[in-house]
């Protein structure tokens, strides 16, 4: 029997009665030949890994931009988090940790340099809007290599509806959009006291006591709660009172970190490179790598220049931004 199919028979034996078995996979976008090592899943998850995109992750701002110490979080190291978190959960209740992981290591694919900041200009200016998740699928779909990853039809449903008000088909997808909410808002409040923008003082009392005073202990509350909450159900949740504890901190970061700090001042002139390179794009779009001399309308050429600076890291985005509109020394 190949490895894959025994692998398939373990899961039926061993996963709850809940869990997305691979075998049951929707299928891909394009039919291929199954491995006969892998299943679909971890198929996705090493197309995931060894994807361009997901190495650029590692240049693109988390919360704060051009970070000079070595300890702040990246945008690879919060998806790191992500799906370490997801795996402990997922384990935990005996549902699929290949579908869990390769959902998590692809959920910010489509992030845009210097983070949330870079997101919220594009989301303006472009007449199509911009939602990073609704571009990282757009990334496996269509962008990594010129056609996309073809990934399964489960894995594809996670990326899209890890963040906003859509809710994932599967429980694995219903992990990973808790554990990138449980990621960013403890490892963001870590890199804050690091940075001296917040004090341990100014979080909410309340939370601490539910929650916890330190980094570790706050995860691992958080993590406990959705396994005992989700046992046997079928569905994902975390219990009143520490949906409550975890809620209130995130609001207390958005006001007092995401949106109203000190660290946030750089993020004015980290929107204007993302806005002047947009527009510079749409008046030369042969500037673009790749450019297609087909593109004839200029909906194409609005959605190629969204994407090609979606796809840039934060020192890509500048150093293009300085060749573009700052004048080199006249050398004789």
């Amino acid at each position: 029997m190949e490895i894959r199919k025994m692998t398939e028979v373990r899961e039926q034996q061993m996963l709850s009665e809940y869990a997305a078995l691979s075998k049951n996979t929707r299928g891909r976008r394009l039919e291929t030949e199954k491995c006969d090592i892998r299943t679909d899943y971890q198929r996705d998850r090493d197309r995931i890994i060894h994807s361009k995109a997901f190495r650029r992750l590692k240049h693109k701002t988390q919360v704060f931009i051009s970070p000079e110490g070595d300890h702040y979080r990246t945008r690879l190291t919060h998806t790191l988090e992500v799906s370490q978190i997801a795996r402990t959960i997922a384990r935990a209740l005996r549902l699929n940790e290949d579908l869990t992981e390769a959902i998590a290591l692809g959920h910010d694919l489509g992030h845009t340099p210097f983070g949330h900041a870079g997101e919220e200009v594009l989301n303006k200016i472009h007449p199509l809007g911009f939602r990073h998740n609704e571009q990282s699928l757009r990334v496996v779909d269509l962008l990594e290599g010129g056609k996309g990853l073809n990934l399964t039809y489960e894995v594809r449903d996670g990326i899209l509806n890890h963040s906003g008000d859509g809710v994932p088909e599967t429980m694995e997808g219903k992990i990973v959009k808790f554990s990138d909410r449980i990621a960013y808002i403890n490892h963001d409040i870590d890199d804050a006291l690091r940075a001296g923008v917040i004090d341990i003082e100014s979080i909410p009392a309340e939370c601490l006591a539910l929650l916890g005073t330190s980094h570790k202990k706050r995860i691992n509350t958080m993590i406990v709660d959705i396994i005992k909450e989700s046992t046997d159900i079928n569905d994902i949740r975390m219990s009143k009172d520490i949906k409550y504890a975890t809620d209130k901190l995130r609001s207390f970061m958005f006001e007092n970190v995401y949106i109203g700090s000190k660290a946030k001042l750089e993020e004015k002139k980290a929107q204007n490179i993302v806005r002047e390179l947009y527009y510079y794009f749409l008046e030369n779009p042969d500037q673009i790598p790749h450019y297609n001399s087909i593109i004839k309308n200029q909906e194409e050429i609005e959605r190629l220049a969204c994407d090609y600076i979606a796809g840039m890291t934060d020192r890509y985005a500048l150093s293009t931004f300085l060749n573009v509109f700052v004048p080199l020394a006249w050398e004789v």
